[in-house]
């Protein structure tokens, strides 16, 4: 860690930086455990171009913290961006790691349950955040499709033909799914407050067994899109969905919706990661944008 870091932490932490042990699982910023003499802390921190997505990922994990869902959240302690020669950072209260206690699934299907039942007047968030590096717009709107796809598929999208992973043979298709979007999704859905980036990697446990959400890329929309994104590479035992349909059953069509809420993130894996999820995209455009 550089010593402009170990610094800057002392000040924002009150003492000097004791101990610092890497932490993997990320793949955008660096992430470390922090020993100071008034507590331990998870830290990511980088520069510029990772450090511009951290007040965002603060404001949703508030965001989440503050509605009091029985899912662990761990909160936000400090936040800086990257300046003149210091690499940016965010301190976050430090959930020690554990085994998945014995009813951890059902747990976490009922938490998010009670999570989704936060709800605001429309679909959007107060600003605009990331899903991993990508700018995610939360422009509110009244209606959830419109919502979806302005703010999730477009810019997805456009952001694929300027990188030139957009394939042609998509055009037509996609044009057609999208203008069709208030035949395949709810007009409106009761706007919930959403993870946003709901894969297994994002869940863990705590200590004590419980399930605990990280790395969120919160916004209001359709709960279904939370549920769709745990389908998309697994990794959920059975009792989770068992759990939340006894807390909050979806509605009829989950499933044939749940396609068309992935899209957004495999376009989204397109433009991060390259031409292995071209496959997955053209699969769903062509299946939801046929004549």
């Amino acid at each position: 860690m550089p010593a402009a870091l170990l610094e800057a932490l002392a000040v924002r932490l009150g003492g000097p930086v004791a101990g610092v042990t890497p932490v993997g699982g990320g793949c955008i910023a660096r992430a470390c455990r922090v020993e100071t003499p008034s507590g331990v802390y998870f830290v990511k921190w980088g520069g510029p171009a990772v450090a511009r997505t951290f007040p965002a990922e603060a404001a949703g994990l508030r965001a989440l913290h503050a509605v009091g869902s029985p899912l662990v959240v761990p909160a936000v302690r400090a936040v800086a961006p990257s300046d003149a020669g210091v690499p940016g950072f965010l301190v976050l209260e430090w959930i020690a790691p554990g085994p998945r206690g014995p009813r951890f699934w059902e747990a976490l299907g009922h938490g998010l349950a009670v999570l989704h039942r936060h709800t605001a007047d429309a679909y959007g968030f107060p600003e605009d955040n990331f899903i991993g590096q990508t700018l995610q717009r939360n422009t509110w709107e009244g209606r959830w499709p419109v919502f979806f796809r302005d703010h999730r598929l477009f810019p997805q999208a456009a952001q694929a033909r300027v990188s030139g992973r957009w394939q042609r043979a998509w055009d037509r298709p996609f044009e057609r799914l999208c203008r069709h979007l208030d035949d395949l999704l709810p007009g409106r859905p009761a706007p919930s407050l959403l993870h946003g980036d709901l894969w297994s990697g994002n869940v863990m446990a705590a200590a004590d067994g419980a399930p605990a959400l990280v790395d969120p890329a919160v916004y209001h929309g359709h709960r279904e899109a939370d549920l769709a994104m745990t389908r998309l590479f697994g990794g959920f035992d059975p009792r989770f969905y068992a759990a939340y349909r006894e807390a909050w059953p979806p509605d009829a069509g989950e499933e044939i919706r749940r396609d068309v809420y992935n899209l957004y993130h495999l376009l989204n894996h397109l433009n991060l990661f390259g031409d292995a999820y071209a496959g997955a995209v053209g699969d769903i455009v062509f299946r939801f944008g046929q004549e």
